[in-house]
């Protein structure tokens, strides 16, 4: 039996959407809010809400404990943590198994091992699941980080042994710039997560970043749906995910399917997961982590499976497991998803925040929008950008991408500086028509260089248009000055 009523620890888009399965279950749904986003869509949506402190997230949603007292309040038997804030803290996951309540995720011990990259590469490495050579312990100074760059060779990458999102990642192409970059990362890494455990990797380029989607029922059954190829991003963070990968066929799609199973057994996963790859110039797989949570992109695998994977969440928490058949799902077509930031990608990504004075959401068939955005809301400074999703699907890749460049010409956002002129600008490009993709897709193929001169153009001709609408004005009604002089 389903639960009969689930909290949902996180807000935005996310929150909305939880609570839109949740609500379509006919679970009822608790929200928590922080001082600054009484207001918040996911507030209205929720069954019943809670504040549960200040704005900063260590005072609200990083605050498990006041989350788990706002659980134990609103008589909540479950807890649906999205994904980013507690959602792959293996304490808050083990303090609502002590207080009573079923965290819609895996284990705490399950998060603590995915947790730790370094330990999910060693398992990897035991089950002969290719990885990418660099350190298999944390380097513990400067000086250990150079020993391995010189054994492995430039260029490498530096990466924090926990957390994600980007954060605590450097790229170093030489040793002239190791030390730097190092400390750059450590006190990131640090200000992020806490702790500052590194490790050096070999950079594969060129890089495609290809994931795996799994559901593990907890009974025993793990199976994959799919991947999904998240390679144009910015500053390590996706910005276009879709589903099938344009480099993927059938023999390579069984052997990452298999490569996503064996990491999740290894593991004890269960719930939905993610397990992620880098495949090299030769299309070769390496394993890179597994992302314990529902991830951003999961729409495009709902897309083209027809899945709740929420629902599927919540489903194996309750201990019914997954209705997925044994011999899998079939997969109808292909998905591209474009995140919306409130973001100016012409001003270094700085992020943006305000009153949306006028708001209209592109709909239609093929066409989905995961948002927490309503016209007259406020976007706050204090969390993650992100604050819609396009998804578009199609017969192929090529229809879904027609599709989702309609939805983001009738995508109509006033008062916030966002992203989708640059995702305008990428699903236009060249190499993109070619499905040509790449970690460095952006530098490589000059996108933000073509969107400002776009943009510019755009400013040039609206000035234009306005010269030329006064100088009919002129013509019609006379000089308004000559008429004061008159006066």
């Amino acid at each position: 039996m389903l639960f009969e009523k689930v909290l949902v620890a996180n807000r935005g888009e996310i929150a909305v959407r939880v609570m839109k399965t949740l609500r379509r279950l006919g679970i009822r749904s608790v929200a928590v809010y922080s001082e600054v986003d009484e207001c918040a869509l996911h507030v209205g949506t929720a069954d019943q809400a809670i504040n549960i402190g200040g704005a900063a997230p260590a005072e609200s949603y990083l605050n498990g404990m006041t989350v788990l007292d706002s659980a134990e309040e609103s008589g909540a038997e479950a807890v649906h943590p999205g994904y980013g804030f507690l959602s792959e803290n293996p304490a808050f996951a083990k303090a609502c198994e002590e207080r009573g309540f079923k965290f819609v995720g895996p284990s705490s011990e399950t998060l603590t091992l995915t947790g730790d990259k370094l330990e999910c590469k060693k398992l990897a490495m035991q089950a002969g699941v290719p990885v990418i050579p660099g350190s298999e312990s944390p380097v513990g100074s400067l000086y250990e980080a150079e020993e391995v760059a010189e054994r492995i060779g430039y260029p490498v990458m530096l990466k924090t042994a926990y957390g994600g999102g980007g954060l605590g990642i450097r790229e170093v192409t030489s040793m002239e710039e190791l030390g730097e970059r190092y400390s750059n990362a450590v006190g990131e890494a640090m200000r992020a997560f806490g702790r500052a455990s590194m490790y050096v990797e070999k950079i594969v380029t060129p890089a495609r970043h290809v994931e795996v989607q799994i559901l593990a029922d907890g009974k025993g059954r793990v199976v994959p749906l799919g991947e999904r190829e998240c390679s144009i991003q910015r500053r390590h963070q996706k910005l276009i995910e879709m589903t099938p990968s344009p480099a993927v066929d059938d023999p390579l799609r069984e052997r990452l399917g298999r490569y996503a199973v064996t990491m999740a057994e290894r593991v004890g996963y269960e719930n939905a997961g993610t397990a992620e790859f880098l495949l090299d110039g030769d299309g070769s797989p390496y394993f890179l982590e597994v992302n314990s949570r529902i991830q951003v992109e999961h729409p495009v695998t709902e897309m083209v499976t027809g899945l709740d994977l929420v629902a599927e969440q919540l489903a194996i928490a309750a201990g019914e497991g997954t209705s997925v058949p044994k011999g899998g799902v079939e997969r109808d077509g292909a998905a591209i998803e474009c995140r919306v930031n409130a973001e100016d990608p012409l001003r270094r990504f700085l992020p943006s925040s305000g009153v949306v004075r006028r708001l209209s959401l592109p709909k239609g068939e093929g066409v989905r929008v995961d948002s927490s955005l309503y016209q007259g809301c406020e976007v706050p400074v204090f969390y993650d950008s992100l604050v819609a999703k396009v998804i578009a699907h199609g017969r192929n890749l090529e229809e879904a991408r027609r599709t989702m460049v309609a939805a983001l010409d009738e995508f109509e956002i006033e008062g916030l500086a966002t992203t989708i002129p640059l995702q305008q600008e990428l699903m236009s490009s060249d190499a993109l028509l070619q499905w040509d993709l790449s970690t460095d897709f952006i530098p490589k193929n000059g996108i933000l260089d073509r969107l400002a001169a776009r943009m510019e153009e755009r400013r040039a001709r609206e000035l234009r248009v306005r010269a030329e609408l006064a100088a009919e004005m002129t013509r019609v009604y006379g000089d308004p000055r000559s008429r004061d002089l008159e006066n």
